[in-house]
């Protein structure tokens, strides 16, 4: 049996305008502008160190409890007394405040003077009141001095102290960067952490010294102590000048 040709082949096609594809758009990074919104630089390099100080003060005002004394049978209670004529000349330009008491006995007056004079300079204070107990003997009687420090005294002491810790911070830190071949650079930040003041005292009237100590032990029972503590940070420049290491 003869077989059938098969049928010929039909081809279908359809014609579409062809599209244009637009590009997807991408994001580009613009560029940074220059100046301080900028990219930022390479971190910098920095040195935190702690240091601290203490120094001490020896009293700087003296001030001798006394002289008293006793003057009887003074006929005129204007009459200058004795021992404020023999202070003036010993005592010079300190200064000396001289507190009187007059009371009548019978047809005459007794009188009770107090003397308080201020020295700055110790060795004078000695020898004015051996001068006191040398001329007017046991008509006066001269108390241990107080030793003491003025407002100023004090605030100088913590100014130096203050100053000492910063220095000793900054030496610190320059030794930490020699040990790695760095030098160090301009200081970011100074902060005062930590202050204590401790022994001496202010000019006051409560002084209860035993009369037994020696004058050397008063002024060291009268000296002022104070510490500070400082935290600082510092800048590290770059490896250590050869030039300036050797020296």
């Amino acid at each position: 049996m003869a077989l059938s040709a098969p049928p010929p082949a039909r081809v279908f096609a359809e014609l579409v305008p062809a599209r244009v594809l637009t590009p997807t758009p991408t994001l580009t990074p613009a560029p940074a502008p220059t100046g301080r919104g900028g990219p930022p630089g390479p971190p910098r390099r920095e040195v935190h160190v702690s240091g601290s100080a203490e120094l001490s003060a020896s009293p700087d005002r003296a001030r001798p409890r006394g002289p008293t004394g006793t003057s009887r049978g003074l006929p005129d209670p204007t009459r200058q007394p004795a021992q404020q004529s023999a202070l003036q000349p010993a005592a010079g330009e300190e200064n000396m405040t001289v507190t009187e008491d007059f009371s009548r006995v019978e047809n005459t007056y007794q009188m009770e003077a107090e003397v308080c004079i201020i020295f700055s300079d110790f060795g004078k204070m000695q020898n004015v009141c051996n001068l006191l107990i040398e001329k007017l003997g046991t008509s006066v009687t001269i108390s241990p001095p107080h030793f003491y420090h003025t407002p100023e005294a004090v605030d100088t002491l913590r100014r130096q102290v203050c100053v000492a810790a910063v220095g000793n911070t900054r030496r610190k830190a320059q030794e930490v960067c020699r040990l790695f071949g760095q030098s160090l650079g301009k200081p970011l930040l100074i902060r005062e952490e930590e202050t204590k003041e401790w022994g001496g005292h202010v000019d006051s009237h409560l002084s209860n010294f035993p009369d037994s100590l020696t004058l050397q032990e008063r002024i060291q029972n009268a000296t002022a102590y104070a510490s500070c503590r400082v935290f600082a940070v510092f800048e590290i420049k770059g490896k250590e000048n050869r030039r300036n290491k050797l020296l």
